[in-house]
């Protein structure tokens, strides 16, 4: 968890791309959420993928 949220990307307020897989596996889905409310961050998946929008901007999904 530390990785992901210390990661450059994440400083900047930019957007962290994380397998779904490595979620499950290592911190688990609880955690995670739980790591991203205080910060106000949002994540979508999709494909076995996840997004993490590293930022309390408003996320709209375009279609």
């Amino acid at each position: 968890m530390l990785q992901l949220f210390q990661s450059q990307a994440a400083a900047k307020g930019g957007v962290v791309r994380r397998q779904k897989w490595d979620i499950e596996r290592l911190p688990g889905w609880e955690r995670f959420r739980q790591e991203l409310n205080p910060r106000g961050f949002h994540a979508v998946e999709n494909a076995g993928q996840v997004v993490i929008f590293c930022n309390q901007d408003a996320v709209r999904i375009i279609r």
